[in-house]
């Protein structure tokens, strides 16, 4: 019959089973029995919790980049590095045979470099040529350097190199303006050209050269380009009028 009241379901043991909330709502739990080992009851969402554990340190603030075509910090300058003294057993053997003529020797980037009298570049030439000094075989190049404001404007400097003992060696000979140097080219033939290269472009003389001539510019050309106090936006006007019919266009 449908008005008939249903008896509520029983457990196996003969109990009622708990009952539904009307309205959907959770059921109700039953009570543990006396003795029976009561389970911890994990807190719901929103609820007390536990402890919780120590928060983190927040990180450090990362620097802000420099704002666009703010100029950078300059860089720290470095010390110019310096030549050293030098010495060795070929030095101690020069200024014993050439009394006076080694003026200064120093060692820069491990090449030697010493100071020689123009009196005695030749014979201390021929020297380190042989087998005694070093045999210095090859004249890898001579060429010069301008300071105008020294009494002796030019250095004339050789780069000497021995394929025997695979060493470097660096030589300077000052001179003053319109000073001759002896030429070396009686030790190597190939400061024939070298030194035509430095007599066009310094204008300093060599004497012994045999053929002492400009080989870059024109014979009759005026001025010496690599001297400090030559303009290089006032070139020779008239020997490029004369010889090539044109305005200079400097």
């Amino acid at each position: 019959m449908a008005d008939e009241k249903k008896e509520p379901p029983k457990a196996a043991d003969g109990t009622e089973t708990p009952k539904r909330e009307e309205g959907g709502g959770a059921s109700t739990q039953a009570k543990p029995e006396a003795g029976a080992p009561v389970k911890p009851v994990t807190p719901a969402p929103g609820g007390s919790a536990a402890p919780s554990a120590p928060a983190k340190p927040a990180a450090a603030a990362a620097p802000k980049p420099a704002a666009a075509g703010a100029p950078k910090p300059a860089a720290p300058a470095k010390a110019p590095v310096k030549p050293d003294p030098w010495s060795s057993p070929l030095l101690d053997e020069l200024q014993k045979r050439f009394p006076g003529a080694i003026t200064e020797a120093v060692i820069f980037r491990n090449q030697p470099s010493v100071n020689v009298a123009k009196e005695h570049v030749v014979a201390i030439c021929q020297f380190l040529k042989g087998p005694e000094g070093g045999a210095y075989t090859l004249l890898t190049d001579e060429t010069a350097a301008d300071y105008p404001k020294r009494e002796k404007r030019f250095d004339i400097v050789y780069h000497l190199y021995s394929f025997v003992g695979n060493n470097r060696l660096r030589l300077r000979v000052q001179a003053a303006a319109g000073e001759k140097v002896p030429s070396v080219t009686g030790v190597w033939p190939t400061a024939n050209w070298l030194e035509r290269e430095v007599f066009d472009m310094f204008g300093v003389a060599f004497e012994g050269h045999p053929n002492l001539t400009r080989i870059l510019l024109p014979d009759e050309w005026i001025g010496h380009p690599l001297r400090k106090d030559y303009d290089i936006l006032k070139q020779d006007v008239d020997w490029v009028k004369t010889n090539l019919g044109i305005e200079s266009g400097q």
